[in-house]
């Protein structure tokens, strides 16, 4: 029996959304219908092999234009029916089989089918469209557009109408665009007949206008382009040519108003707008649709500077409501905010840096690493510290800093030139067009994170996700590790920030760290010689309102013997197992490291690391050591918090579901046997890509001295670096 209908994903795997509408077309799958991906780039193909198993897979370059993915795709199917659906759009549940049925009904006179569709974004999800009420008007009848023009004024989308095979491909000329709406109008423009459904069967995600490439005065005169192709082929159609040239003007109009174009573009703009209103205007149309005001300008000469006067009038109002409650505000607060405008006024100083990490603590992390190169390779740029204040007394000598909130702190944030962290800097902090902005983040996501936390209560209870996104609007740059981490910034934060695909700083000693160093780290330590250090790091858990310690530590300790050591960076110890850990402390088989600083030195000296799904997993990779797992909660874990992937299938060593498990494993040979490599250089080359014990120097190369990116140290391949010594090897040597 031929196909009825073939599912057309095409495009990127943009911000991650591809894995979604594949899940939820294998969750339901229709008869008669198959569904073909073409996927443009790598991550998209990887994911279509993953999450579309059965699905006919056309793979193609990056950078691959919609046209060029629509018309491959359409070349392999073999339905009777198309539905072009974009790698970052959705199908509600049921709509593939709903638009088969409705499909199969259909003589071959008709062209086009059309339906509803929902409106989803990244705070919002499945509001309806306005679609409904035209969709209704028209019923289940066969049509033909010049007998209800009306419904060019749906949504121009190709996801919300099924195109006939046979119809597409006899216009696949005039089909051939990257403007999916000029597409989506001359899918109608040419049919002979049209049907109409009224059940949403289509998904559109509107992805954040921060998180695309900003619109150029050329993408907005390309609106006024297509209309006047549009309206050129139609110039014999009276009805949907007077629809046409309605919609024109209101886009315009719209466009205008709203797109916030720079005054010369939006003069421009407006002018040609205008230009083409009067020269395309049908004989005997009174008015065209659009704003009072300028719905009657835009078809006069010389409109614009009128038209400017009243906005101007309308600002200022506006203005003036906005000083008045402005001065309601507390004296302290309108003190400082003078001084950090007074700051933000004066010249940025290209040699001043700013540095903070983990809200304030101190020196550390990837902005610590990046100081540090700093120091080497630019030491005309001066470092300034942002610290609590209880946190001071903690700083390394001579390291010059500002607490937050004081005159100077507003000094620093107002006239530095690079703003470096791997949180955030307060949502007061001014993003100034000539400084830069650069997030190096704390670790490689398995958590979610990030907008994809707000299906996720337990972790999304008191995030206000819009001051989130004004946070994220401010960065330049992100660090990342790895392409996973990479793609998953981008979902998680969507904005338009380059990301710096240099690894992270803070694993750069990892690779640069000498026998000599480890030696000296587990002598302060306290670790014996030819002891065996176990490093034990769990997670916070979202879903606890205080710390559970998830082993018992000295039972643990005792099935380990009094050669190893456990190294534990967590919470307090639990009050019930404080007595019993006491004599194993004095004898060294337990030590405390929850506030030892940097945590990159424990990994160093530790032989192996245990840990449940906290990121330092993927940093102490880089050292091809034991890793552990230990994930006696699990299913709790992915349902309150979410995760990126399955760690069970894919973790970088054996997995303990219970502390007898984990005993038994670090008993035995298991935790570094052959089976245990294996899976560690798996993950290795999955997670550790970047990180090759250059990249503090590639992002100051990049960043800070401006190099072009062909010019920095390329990345060694994962199989051919060197890590630092092992704790044995350094005792040897």
């Amino acid at each position: 029996m031929p196909t009825e209908l073939s599912i057309v994903v095409h495009g990127p795997n943009t911000q991650g959304h591809l894995a979604g509408l594949l899940d939820s077309v294998a969750a339901d799958p229709a008869p008669d219908t198959e569904v073909v991906v073409v996927a443009v780039g790598d991550w998209a193909r990887d994911t279509a092999r993953e999450h579309a198993p059965g699905a006919v897979l056309v793979p193609l370059p990056d950078g691959t234009g919609d046209a060029e993915a629509r018309a491959a795709g359409a070349a392999r199917a073999s339905g009777r029916w198309l539905h072009f659906v974009h790698a970052k759009d959705g199908l509600p549940p049921g709509a593939p089989a709903l638009l088969a049925a409705r499909a199969a009904q259909l003589p071959d006179t008709v062209d086009v089918l059309l339906f509803d569709h929902v409106r989803t974004a990244w705070r919002t999800s499945g509001l309806p469209s306005w679609d409904s009420r035209l969709l209704a008007r028209a019923g289940r009848a066969e049509l033909t557009l010049d007998g209800l023009p009306a419904l060019l004024r749906l949504t121009p989308l190709l996801g919300n109408r099924l195109i006939r095979a046979e119809h597409w491909r006899a216009h696949a000329d005039a089909l051939a665009t990257d403007d999916e709406a000029y597409a989506a109008q001359t899918v109608l423009l040419t049919a002979a007949r049209i049907a109409c459904c009224t059940h949403p069967g289509f998904e559109h995600r509107e992805l954040r206008p921060e998180s695309l490439a900003p619109r150029t005065l050329d993408d907005h005169l390309a609106l006024l382009g297509r209309y006047e192709a549009l309206l050129a082929a139609t110039r014999t159609r009276t009805a949907p040519h007077a629809v046409l040239y309605h919609l024109m003007v209101r886009d315009a109009l719209r466009t205008f108003v709203r797109a916030g174009m720079p005054e010369r573009d939006a003069r421009v703009f407006f002018h040609r707008a205008s230009e083409a209103a009067r020269r395309l205007r049908p004989a005997g149309l009174r008015h065209p649709a659009g704003p009072e005001g300028l719905r009657r300008t835009l078809l006069e000469e010389d409109a614009y500077a009128r038209y400017r006067a009243l906005q101007s009038a309308n600002h200022a109002r506006r203005a003036a409501r906005t000083a008045l409650r402005a001065g309601r505000r507390k004296l302290g607060t309108q003190v400082r905010a003078v001084q950090y405008r007074r700051a933000l006024a004066r010249p940025v100083d290209p040699d001043l840096a700013v540095f903070s990490a983990y809200w304030n603590r101190g020196v550390a992390c990837n902005p610590a690493a990046i100081a540090a190169k700093l120091a080497e390779l630019a030491p005309q740029v001066h470092p300034v510290w942002v610290v609590a204040p209880d946190r001071v007394g903690l700083l390394p000598p001579g390291t010059d800093h500002v607490v937050p909130g004081s005159r100077r702190y507003w000094e620093v944030l107002g006239r530095a030139k690079f703003l470096v962290n791997n949180v955030n800097f307060a949502n007061a902090v001014v993003k100034r067009p000539d400084a830069v902005h650069v997030q190096t983040h704390h670790g490689t996501p398995l958590k979610r994170m990030g907008i994809d936390q707000m299906r996720y209560p337990a972790t999304a209870q008191g995030l206000d996700f819009e001051a989130l996104l004004a946070r994220i609007d401010k960065w330049d740059y992100s660090v990342s590790a790895n392409s996973h981490t990479t793609r998953m910034w981008e979902r998680a934060y969507p904005s338009r920030f380059v990301s710096l695909d240099h690894g992270y700083p803070r694993n750069d000693v990892y690779y640069t760290a000498t026998a000599a160093d480890i030696a000296a780290i587990r002598a302060r330590l306290g670790i014996a010689p030819g002891r065996r250090a176990l490093l034990y790091a769990p997670t916070h858990r979202d879903y606890e309102a205080e710390w559970t310690p998830r082993l018992d530590l000295a039972t643990l300790a005792d099935r380990l013997g009094e050669e190893t050591v456990l190294l534990v960076r967590a919470h307090y110890f639990h009050s019930r197992t404080a007595s019993a850990l006491t004599g194993l402390r004095r004898a060294g088989r337990v030590l405390d490291v929850s506030a030892y600083e940097p945590v990159e030195e424990l990994c160093l000296a530790a032989d192996a690391l245990i840990t449940d799904y906290s990121s330092i997993m993927f940093d102490y990779a880089n050292l091809d050591r034991p890793i552990v797992i230990h994930a006696d909660d699990w299913e709790t874990y992915v349902a309150t918090r979410g995760v990126y992937f399955d760690l069970m299938a894919e973790a970088p060593g054996p997995v303990a579901r219970t502390q007898g498990e984990l005993a038994d494993i670090l008993t035995s040979d298991a935790w570094c046997d052959d089976e245990a490599g294996k899976e560690r250089a798996m993950f290795r080359r999955r997670f550790c890509e970047f990180d090759d014990g250059r990249a503090a120097e590639r992002i100051v190369r990049r960043v800070f001295l401006g190099e072009p990116e062909e010019a920095l140290p390329a990345i060694i391949p994962v199989d051919r670096r060197t890590p630092a010594p092992t704790p044995q090897e350094a005792t040897a040597s």
